[in-house]
């Protein structure tokens, strides 16, 4: 039996190895089958260098620029797809000879995303130049009227200030500091370059009758026909490396803005909703004194003064019921503002041709009494083909986005809520009209008949062709157009004002229309190669672009009735305020050259060659360039020993250097204007056709650090922008006959500055966490400026000091004999002028960033951000002196001058010309100003994922998201980024559905 079972397992050995040797015979028979495939991105951006091998074999290979490979492979093999920062794919190749590969990006290796660096792409880990990254996971859900109000406190180096809580408000934003000595409103020479899907828009913001009425919430901008929900991404680059290859258009930093897109694939039609609903708030009011305490007040500045009240300086007193009290805050912008969005998207397509489409509707109402509201529409399309070659490629990406703006500036009710006695009269008479009370005074409500609207229509459009010339070389044609129109009309009917002065006013309607269109067109070329560990990235294009600028205002006057206002025809009288039309051509040259070298040693050139029409003709074309560099040591084999612990080190730097051309045109020509009447001309700019381009020169240095497998990234950043050949208006002697005369100064404004950012993440089974930290310490001080002191800019700087510097006069305090406010007189000759003003109060924030954290936990997620600015800023006093009609804070009260010898922080209840004296000179001292750091809850978001799979769809989340919750400060204000009488930012609460299916 033993010698049987020995026999029997022979054979079945021997039957065994048969098999196997007839099995790799016939493998080895098999025929070899080409595999052809191209990898990319989410976004459907080829991803050159990725990694093709097969697994249990040497056989390799990788993508060429397109994103394309092609290897020999067996039906029996798997390819591995690897590309750092990217998720590794295992494919079995079976009997497919042609793959569509798209890698997700993983965001747990060095934070790999793919950045768009403007005219190439590239990743956290080969980046040369500094570049900050927002995504649509953090815009998207903010109820916000303009996409930059979603970056702040998310950015190292980039200030964003909300200056009014109006819908439809330009934030003022700053890129690592004020490099020009122009700074007024609606000036361009301190704003970013705006690009939005390779098409640049003016970053200037539009004109307003509403908005000039207050500079401070800076006109209406150019991004607030842009729809948030449909942004990928939101990049801005800030050193020379990144913004050098834009040259003149890049001195002030660049903001790089990508819509969604459709993904490639064979797939059937998806859909996505988002749907949210809320209301805001003003977060804080003002503790002002009530009616007793005012009226006492009152009394007391009567008293000091030895005068008697009369129904013309004490109303109030008088006229007005001293038992009436009204919260005007509460009254005048105390209502609630409804939100509203909807946001609807479609996406298709094949393996070749897949398109995204989507609109979206926002709506807003306001805090003020009456019918103010803002709705925007939106529509966006995008559509991308590439060929079965996958050497042509063709893309168009095109938005269209129209507001309506009713609304104003707030300054109003603001102020007039800060200002108003708490015994006003009542706002309507009994029969419901407005109440003037006999003309005593000036019923706020009448703003409500002041109409206003502004209408902003605006296109986008980027067509964007390139064709594989070779698999090493590209050529590339993008080509863009934009076309902006704005309309204002506001009407200004008999019922605004007083019927006692009817008789004597004529009514009015305020027409500015706007016009703004563009083209661009850049043609390129790209090549890459690899040789063995060198790798080269070469771009050479260039750029030509035309834009003009159109603007009309007229005011109508003397209308026969109120139904007829705003029709120029039936006014009495048409006055045109200004009429222009004005041309910009630009064109330049440009080319970049990357290398690489064992994936440890980056070297990164860029240089531009630009010509813009803003200039004479011997100074039109100027070049700038840039260098930057990278070494990663954690590469090199004697930090291999550190790599458990500090697994990450990279020492990159930049420096370069970017002009700018953000002046007005035609300013180096003579011109002339007609005469009233006709019949001859005068001047009204005089030439000067040798100033040329200012200059920013930018350095910067940075160590990137890694630890405990890159769950905790440390990077720091130091840099120094100097900008010189300062393009200004230079100030002329009235005898001249003009203000002034474009030139270059000769004055250097020098930023600096440290930027700190620290992330880390934990992935514990269902519980996922992630906190980031960013923090600025800028500095910002005029280097030179030769002649400054003979010059009419010695009132504004001093070198040495940073440029937002207030001269101010030194407050001692309140006199306890007299009970006035008192500054110094420092040259002691009895004369309070500019020579006494010897306090310069920086203003300049000195410290800035935000602090978020992401948790989730199965499908519930919690997201929140504090933002926090260190800063000083002018103190919140009322606007008249204690005492004068109008109310105070109740802290001023309580501590105000009442008695002979009293040490008081307020000076003394009157009305007499040496109390309005005394505090004009203390608004203008250091006395005022203040400390007005914060740290504010930006936003606070909670999210939950449904079970989709039980409701047959692909997700369904809901989500509540709080905006401004809470804010900390010292300040006495209502806000304190905003001016005293502006609306600050609104509390936002909002709730809301997304769905996808």
């Amino acid at each position: 039996m033993k010698n049987k079972t020995t026999r029997l397992t022979g054979v079945a050995w021997i039957l065994v190895t048969l098999f196997w040797a007839t099995g790799n015979l016939l493998w080895a028979a098999m025929p070899q089958q080409t595999i052809r495939g191209t990898v990319t991105d989410t976004q459907q951006n080829p991803i050159p260098g990725v990694s093709i091998r097969l697994l249990n074999s040497n056989t390799g290979t990788q993508t060429d620029l397109q994103g394309v490979f092609n290897i020999q492979a067996l039906p029996t093999d798997t390819l591995s797809i690897s590309y750092l920062g990217f998720k590794t794919l295992t494919l079995p190749v079976g009997n497919q000879t042609a793959f569509t590969i798209q890698l997700q990006q993983d965001i747990t290796d060095l934070g790999e995303v793919t950045i768009n660096a403007g005219y190439y792409n590239t990743t956290r880990r080969e980046q040369t130049g500094s570049i900050a990254r927002v995504t649509a996971e953090e815009i998207e859900r903010q109820p916000v009227t303009n996409p930059l109000a979603a970056l702040q406190g998310r950015m190292a180096g980039v200030s964003i200030v909300q200056r009014s809580g109006v819908p439809g408000n330009a934030p003022a934003i700053q890129i690592r500091g004020q490099n020009s000595l122009r700074n007024s409103f609606g000036d361009s020479g301190n704003l970013p370059l705006y690009i939005i899907d390779g098409v640049p828009i003016d970053s200037a913001p539009l004109n307003s009758f509403s908005g000039l009425t207050n500079a401070n919430t800076g006109g209406i901008d150019p991004l607030n026909t842009l729809n948030p929900a449909n942004i990928e991404s939101i990049e801005v680059l800030k050193d020379a490396d990144a913004t050098a290859i834009y040259g003149s258009r890049g001195a002030n930093g660049v903001i790089l803005i990508t819509t969604k897109r459709g993904t490639g694939g064979k797939q059937k039609i998806r859909f996505n909703a988002q749907v949210y609903t809320g209301a805001g708030v003003v977060p804080r009011k003002l503790d002002l004194i009530t009616t007793a305490d005012y009226i006492s007040l009152r009394q007391e500045a009567f008293a000091n003064d030895g005068a008697t009240p009369t129904e013309s300086n004490a109303p109030d007193l008088l006229l007005w019921d001293p038992d009436r009290y009204t919260d005007w805050q509460e009254t005048l912008f105390g209502g609630t503002a409804e939100t509203t969005g909807v946001n609807l998207g479609v996406s298709g397509g094949s393996a070749l041709t897949y398109y995204n489409l989507g609109v979206g509707y926002q709506r807003e109402t306001s805090v003020f009494p009456g019918d103010f509201k803002y709705t925007k529409l939106t529509a966006n399309l995008s559509l991308n083909h590439r060929s079965s070659d996958e050497r042509f490629r063709f893309q168009l990406s095109t938005s269209f986005g129209s507001d309506r703006n009713r609304q104003f500036d707030g300054s109003g009710f603001v102020s007039s809520a800060l200002t108003l006695a708490p015994n006003a009269p009542a706002l309507y008479s009994d029969d419901g009209e407005l109440n003037w009370e006999d003309s005593s005074w000036s019923n706020p409500l009448a703003t409500l008949y002041r109409e206003s609207e502004a209408r902003v229509q605006q296109l986008i459009s980027n067509l964007s062709l390139s064709y594989a010339i070779t698999p090493e070389l590209e050529a590339r044609l993008s080509a863009g157009y934009t076309l902006l129109s704005s309309e204002e009309l506001t009407e200004q009917p008999i019922q605004f004002y007083d019927p006692a002065f009817w008789g004597n006013i004529r009514t009015r309607s305020l027409h500015l229309t706007a016009g703004r269109q563009s083209w661009i067109a850049e043609p390129q070329l790209n090549y890459r190669n690899t040789w063995g560990k060198f790798n080269l990235y070469a771009l050479l294009g260039s750029t030509f672009q035309h834009r003009q600028n159109t603007g009309l205002s007229i005011i109508g006057t003397g209308y026969p009735n109120d139904q007829l206002l705003g029709n120029l025809a039936a006014a009495e009288q048409l006055t045109a305020t200004g009429n222009s039309i004005q041309e910009y051509a630009y064109a330049a040259a440009f080319g970049r050259i990357g290398l690489h070298y064992a994936r440890k040693y980056y070297l990164n050139l860029t240089g531009r060659r630009d010509g813009s029409s803003r200039f004479g003709p011997s100074r039109r074309f100027a070049s700038f360039g840039a260098v930057g560099g990278a070494w990663i040591l954690s590469e090199e084999r004697w930090m291999q020993g550190l790599k458990t612990f500090l697994s990450f080190t990279k020492l990159r730097g930049s420096y370069g250097s970017a002009g700018s051309d953000q002046i007005g045109d035609y300013g180096y020509l003579d011109t002339y204007s007609a005469t009233p009447g006709g019949g001859g001309l005068y001047p009204t700019q005089l030439t000067n056709p040798i100033y040329s381009w200012e200059r920013n020169r930018k350095l910067e240095l940075a160590l990137e650090l890694g630890f405990l497998n890159d769950q905790l990234r440390l990077n720091t950043s130091w840099y120094r922008n100097r900008s010189s050949n300062q393009l200004v208006g230079y100030n002329l002697p009235a005898i001249t006959g003009f203000t002034s005369v474009q030139a270059n100064l000769d004055a250097t404004v020098e930023n600096t500055g440290w930027e700190f950012e620290a992330s880390t993440h934990l992935n514990s089974g269902r519980f996922n966490w992630q906190a980031s930290l960013n923090v600025s310490i800028p500095q910002n001080r005029l280097v030179s400026f030769p002649g400054l002191e003979e010059s009419s800019y010695a009132v504004m700087y001093r070198v040495g000091e940073p440029l937002n510097i207030q001269r101010l006069y030194r407050f001692t305090g309140v006199d306890p004999e007299t009970g006035l406010y008192t500054i110094e007189d420092v040259n002691e000759d009895g004369v309070y002028n500019f020579d006494d003003r010897v306090v310069a109060k920086d203003l300049t924030r000195k410290l800035f960033g935000g602090f978020r954290n992401q948790f989730t936990y199965g499908r519930v997620s919690l997201d929140f951000l504090w933002e926090f600015v260190v800063q000083d800023g002018q103190e919140f006093y009322t606007t008249t002196p204690p005492g004068r009609l109008g109310p105070i804070l109740q802290e001023d009260y309580d501590r105000r001058w009442q008695n002979l010898g009293d040490e008081a922080g307020v000076q003394k209840a009157s009305q007499g010309i040496a109390a309005l004296i005394a505090n004009s000179r203390f608004r203008s001292s250091d006395g005022i100003y203040t400390n007005t750091s914060f740290l504010r809850l930006r936003t606070l978001g909670l999210s939950y994922e449904l079970p989709a799979e039980s409701l047959g769809i692909n997700s369904c989340i809901l989500f509540l998201q709080g905006q401004n919750l809470l804010t900390l400060t010292a300040y006495r204000g209502l806000d304190p980024q905003s001016p005293g009488t502006t609306l600050p930012a609104l509390r936002m609460l909002t709730a809301g559905l997304k769905l996808n299916f």
